[in-house]
């Protein structure tokens, strides 16, 4: 039985963020500030499979700085599934770990190979089953590997997306998950454009 993500995806202006992070507060239980390291891996013969015309599947490690005490969490996405059959949202198979201990290192040891690493500092709210996510991307500094502040006009970024991996079964169809980031949607409407996203 699979799992799976239900996400929509916008971006907008620094001048935009007072009445977006307005309403959005509004219509969530709950926020507080987000400030997160991702570190993405491929697999080791990724050449390979690109070559032989198949996208391979990322490794994404992710710790919450805001938490010293918590540990890392690894995942990965397959392929989104169609738009026929979701063109509301994008669904995604989505497998996560949660890992003590050395997990860049466990993700080494497990055949991948480092690619890159991004820092997202903003906002985190949670409505009901969903994790609304609201950042600015943080360029590394390549000589101490810290995040350096995004500038005031850097774009912001904004992911609606369910928590925790779903399940889609009799009791619990994915249809509630996708009706519940839509219904995030048409609450943004007029000031956040949010769609699917294929990549």
């Amino acid at each position: 039985m699979s799992y799976y993500e239900v996400a929509l995806f916008g971006e907008f202006f620094a001048k935009d963020l007072k009445p977006i992070i307005n309403r959005i507060t509004l219509h969530s239980e709950s926020s507080r500030a987000m400030h997160i390291r991702e570190v993405v891996y491929e697999p080791i013969d990724a050449a390979q499979q690109r070559d032989s015309g198949s996208e391979p599947a990322l490794l994404r490690a992710r710790k919450d700085l805001t938490d010293p005490d918590q540990g890392w969490v690894l995942y990965s996405y397959l392929k989104p599934e169609s738009v026929r059959a979701h063109p509301e949202a994008t669904v995604r198979p989505w497998a996560t770990c949660e890992v003590i201990g050395d997990a860049l290192g466990f993700a080494s040891a497990l055949g991948y190979v480092r690619r890159s690493q991004i820092f997202k500092r903003g906002y985190l709210f949670r409505r009901g089953p969903l994790v609304i996510q609201m950042f600015q991307q943080e360029q590394v500094d390549p000589r101490t590997q810290q995040p350096i502040p995004a500038h005031a006009d850097t774009l912001w970024e904004v992911e609606v997306k369910t928590a925790s991996p779903t399940r889609n079964t009799q009791e619990t169809p994915l249809s509630i998950a996708v009706n519940a980031v839509v219904e995030v949607q048409l609450l943004m409407k007029g000031l956040l454009d949010l769609r699917r996203q294929d990549s």
